[in-house]
């Protein structure tokens, strides 16, 4: 073997061997997104990113779109909102929708945005789950609200419509079909949508 052959050779199996790290830990480039984080006096727990479909980890993704820049489309099917950026990309996130019979789509705007939000069930929830009336002056917020770290309040001409984007605790929920209407977020990923929209935002949520 000529050494020109020998050189060609050894890059070959770096190649491969580069390769095959990458396809062992398909999740590396999205640790940085989702460790553990201290926020607003609360430790949020590391997302365990391995057992999540890499499709639901944010991430910038091409979205050629009419919508304007800073609109929120929410794919319900796809199980995916999209935060649309300059050029032709958005941020994409994986969510959490509602169970058949409680999905919403429409037209909406963020009428306004909390961090660490009390969660108060509405009646008809009471009225389905009991066990939630001691809420019914709401919960406070923590590691174990259902709303998260992070809420964004869904209006329709100035009027609350009851739906919220929010944060989850339970992570293995992103991807199906597992709310009472709305729209749920990794809490690291909510806490990053957050940040980067502002009260007025549109927001289409699209069934089909």
């Amino acid at each position: 073997m000529d050494r020109r052959t020998f050189t060609l050779s050894l890059l070959s199996t770096a190649a491969l061997a580069g390769c095959s790290s990458i396809s062992r830990d398909p999740t590396r480039q999205f640790r940085a997104s989702y460790g553990a984080v201290t926020d607003g006096g609360f430790k949020i727990p590391e997302i365990p990113i391995r057992k999540i479909d890499k499709q639901y980890l944010r991430q910038e993704v091409d979205y050629p779109t009419k919508q304007r820049v800073g609109t929120i489309v929410v794919d319900v099917p796809k199980r995916f909102l999209y935060l649309v950026q300059p050029g032709g990309k958005a941020m994409r996130y994986g969510v959490g929708v509602g169970k058949q019979g409680f999905a919403w789509s429409g037209n909406a705007k963020i009428g306004w945005k909390k961090e660490w939000p009390t969660w108060t069930p509405p009646a008809r929830m009471i009225g389905r789950r009991p066990e939630l009336k001691k809420w019914a002056g709401g919960m406070p917020p923590g590691l174990s609200n259902p709303l998260g770290p992070r809420a964004l309040y869904l209006t329709q001409g100035g009027r609350d419509t009851l739906y919220r984007l929010h944060g989850t605790p339970e992570w293995w929920s992103i991807g199906t079909a597992a709310s009472s209407g709305c729209i749920r977020l990794l809490n690291q990923d909510i806490i990053d949508l957050y940040d980067r929209v502002k009260p007025g935002a549109k927001v289409v949520v699209k069934q089909t």
